[in-house]
């Protein structure tokens, strides 16, 4: 999935200088020599107003406070959630992962399997197998372990984890990622950091992951034309509407893939009709609207090219916090948790699209 601030400046305080008048007596005497330097006078020494107070914070410089305070706690339990994985890597772990990445797999149905049942994924993450369903999901974009595969996004390494160990031996995984040496008050900076700190935890399962860094998320460039296989977008479509960039990386894509290759899509489908403007703000996007907005791109919807594997009916998708609200994120913590754990993750398109082959003239 490649996904938002920097802190307000310090504010100055002026400091009001106040002299106090001398107290009253006779004149001094005239100085019979001129003094070269301005005699000092303790009277003339700065004070500070007690009543001097700091402007007013303006919303803009509110709104990024509360950003880096909220980058700061996402950082400190990510620091600390850190800790408990690289425990969790033992020796044996390590030998398993290095047993699954160095096998030869006929089918990407095989390869899937094996990896699903893989002890290497994070504590958690086999749970929602059941919301994703990644076997039949990559059966219908037609993965097989000889792909050449890009995955923009990939978030905290869920898919990572599946399809990096498959890819090993036969095909190759790349993965968008920002600069983990960017500022440290910038969110992307810590994805970035977090998502190479997730890849250094097992050199066997994820030492052939090859990362796109992407320098400026408002100019995405991949640099690969017509080398991949498959290009991944999964649960990243309404970020980039939000950013404005959707068109620029569809563009990139475009042509990354090879004549024929595949762009896979699973995104959160708000109703059919609403405003993408306002519903991608909550993490929704209208199904029509995404078709129609990628085959402008120049690619075609394939042949039978859409599913409802990802589909769920209980996600009525008018939430107080968007398709956060829902699991895994849960942002309203245990304010009717039971409730949208009940509902589960969001209702989801599942679209596969292909890039026209274009027959040379005779």
């Amino acid at each position: 999935m490649i996904k938002r601030a920097l802190p307000f400046s310090a504010l100055a305080f002026i400091l009001a200088a106040c002299g106090s008048t001398p107290p009253l007596g006779p004149p001094p005497p005239a100085p019979t020599v001129a003094s070269a330097e301005p005699v000092a006078s303790a009277s003339a020494a700065p004070t500070t107003s007690a009543s001097a107070t700091p402007p007013e914070p303006t919303p803009e410089e509110k709104k990024k406070a509360e950003a880096l305070k909220k980058l700061q706690e996402d950082r400190a339990k990510w620091e600390e959630a850190n800790k408990q994985e690289t425990a969790r890597w033992t020796p044996e772990l390590h030998k398993e992962a290095k047993t699954l990445a160095d096998k030869v797999f006929a089918t990407g149905k095989d390869a899937l399997k094996a990896a699903m049942a893989g002890h290497h994924r994070a504590p958690g993450h086999a749970d929602r197998d059941k919301y994703r369903h990644p076997l039949e999901t990559m059966e219908f974009f037609g993965f097989k372990p000889t792909m050449q595969v890009l995955d923009i996004g990939p978030g905290e390494g869920w898919w990572t984890e599946l399809l990096a160990p498959s890819l090993a031996k036969k095909g190759k995984y790349y993965a968008t990622n920002g600069d983990p040496n960017g500022p440290a008050d910038s969110r992307g900076t810590f994805y970035a950091q977090r998502f190479k700190a997730f890849l250094d935890h097992s050199p066997e399962a994820y030492g052939k992951v090859e990362l796109v860094t992407i320098s400026d998320p408002k100019n995405p460039k991949i640099g690969m034309d017509g080398q991949l296989d498959m290009v991944m977008i999964m649960r990243g479509l309404h970020g980039m509407k939000n950013s404005g960039t959707i068109n620029a990386w569809l563009a990139e894509a475009f042509k990354a893939l090879k004549p024929g290759g595949v762009l896979a899509i699973e995104e959160h489908r708000a109703a059919a009709g609403a405003n993408p403007d306002e519903t991608s703000k909550k993490g929704y996007l209208p199904e029509q609207w995404v078709i129609d907005t990628i085959q402008a791109a120049g690619f075609k919807l394939a042949p039978n090219g859409k599913s409802e594997i990802n589909a769920n009916p209980k996600d009525t998708k008018d939430y107080p916090e968007g398709v956060w609200t829902l699991p895994p994120s849960l942002e309203l913590k245990d304010k009717d948790r039971e409730k949208y754990l009940a509902i589960g993750e969001s209702d989801r398109m599942t679209l596969k699209f292909i890039k026209p082959i274009v027959k040379a003239a005779k």
